[in-house]
């Protein structure tokens, strides 16, 4: 039996497939540019192995200093003033990682040094450009660190929380501060590990004249650099490969809705067309099996045309499977729909059948018994267009070659992805509430 590839390479081809069959309309590559571009990085890198690290917090908190120990080199700038890093700086950690083909270390702003809506920014694009990311702290979580773990957390990225400056405490007092931290984590945040190290050291020395100077020591990060190695040895690959596959499945997120939101009204009037014309053909012909018959093809075109509409193509078979599991989930458009129109083309077939023994009387009440089943023509076609519209977008998304889709199944098959997605989860979203104010 031959064993499948393993979970990055399947990623890798799906998700190459996938952006090849990606057919974009001018104006959504305009709307859509920055996001694309930064997709395409993250696939580039995943096609290539290479691999970013951010680190991430307060300024002064020491994540120059904690990148430079890394390095075993001060690339980056470190001043006693703090606040030294203006913009994001990148360099090649000198270490080598099987599988990688190399490694990138990514220095950022402070956090606390801008306005919260540009916190979220920094946040949005360092998660876009990163595959893990150190949270540096230099003491308790405070109010604004936490704010943004929550929004690193939101976007699904996977997450190490340092604690800097060990050297000023006691190991007591360690253990008092991470203890702390650990328990002001938010829920989705609890398997988090605090890894404690000192980026820059410093040993105070009484001079011989009685003055008292500190001067700098090796630095402390060697449990860290441990965690590092063994965590990209063996995850490194797959950590690329997830990273990728959310990037794209929020990319793919945004292009749907978008086209839902602008075909919004184009559907409303595709709906209201099939609507009218369906209520004529019930209203107008007397067979009942006729009317449940012309409404099922109705209703298929219509599934159909509002497929094109949002660039979802089916065939007739596909069209016809989506009405049935509509209606299977529908009580009204099933068992309801098809009793209630059968009792009004069963009444209105009798008075036309008793119009010679009642003298034409009995032709009085079909007019209002046609205008009950044109009613729940149109009721029924507005609402198939609603749901089919609701199940078309579901529908891509369970298509073998999405990003989405891929995503469940790993989830299904492979005990490791359990694991990375539940240690570093995105926060939940209400996507079908914000689906229904998108829907015709």
């Amino acid at each position: 039996m031959i064993s499948p590839p393993p979970t990055p390479d399947r990623c890798k081809a799906l998700l190459s497939q996938w952006r090849r069959q990606l057919i974009l309309t001018n104006l959504e590559e305009a709307q859509l540019a920055g996001e694309l571009k930064y997709l395409d990085r993250q696939l580039e890198r995943l096609m290539t192995n290479q691999l970013k690290i951010a680190v991430f917090g307060r300024v002064g908190v020491g994540k120059s200093s904690l990148l430079n120990a890394l390095l075993n080199e001060d690339f980056f700038a470190t001043d006693v003033a703090h606040g030294c890093t203006r913009c994001t700086k990148t360099v090649i950690w000198n270490e080598s990682i099987d599988n990688l083909k190399r490694v990138e270390l990514v220095d950022t702003p402070g956090i606390d040094e801008i306005a919260a809506a540009g916190r979220s920014r920094l946040a949005t694009r360092v998660s876009l450009q990163a595959d893990l990311i150190l949270l540096v702290l230099d003491s308790d979580l405070t109010s604004v660190e936490l704010e943004a773990l929550k929004s690193l957390l939101i976007r699904g990225k996977p997450i190490l929380v340092v604690l800097n400056r060990s050297d000023q405490w006691t190991s007591n007092e360690q253990m008092e501060i991470v203890k702390s931290i650990s328990k002001r984590l938010p829920p989705e945040a609890l398997k988090l590990k605090v890894q404690v190290v000192a980026a820059a050291p410093r040993q105070v020395r009484l001079k011989a004249e009685g003055r008292v100077r500190s001067h700098a020591c090796k630095p402390r990060v060697e449990p860290l650099r441990k965690t590092l190695k063994t965590l990209l040895q063996h995850q490194g690959e797959l950590l690329l490969a997830l990273n990728a596959l959310r990037q794209a499945d929020h990319f793919s997120q945004v292009l749907s809705k978008g086209r839902l939101k602008r075909s919004k009204q184009a559907a409303q009037g595709l709906i209201g067309r099939f609507a009218a014309l369906k209520a004529s053909g019930v209203a107008a012909n007397p067979l009942c099996l006729l009317d449940l018959a012309g409404g099922f093809a109705f209703d298929t075109a219509l599934v159909l045309q509002l497929s094109k509409l949002y660039g979802l193509q089916m065939g007739g078979k596909a069209a016809r499977q989506l009405l049935k599991r509509l209606s299977l989930h529908n009580v009204l458009l099933g068992g309801t729909q098809i009793g209630i129109q059968f009792a009004l083309a069963t009444l209105r077939q009798l008075l036309v059948i008793a119009t010679p023994i009642s003298n034409g009387l009995s032709l009085a009440p079909a007019g209002p018994v046609a205008l009950a089943q044109a009613a729940l023509a149109v009721h029924t076609t507005k609402l198939t267009g609603r749901l089919a519209a609701q199940e078309l977008l579901r529908s891509s998304q369970r298509q073998g070659a999405q990003p989405r889709a891929l995503l469940r199944r790993l989830i299904a098959t492979d005990p490791q992805v359990q694991r990375w997605l539940s240690e570093w989860p995105s926060a939940s979203t209400n996507e079908s509430g914000h689906l229904q104010t998108l829907l015709p």
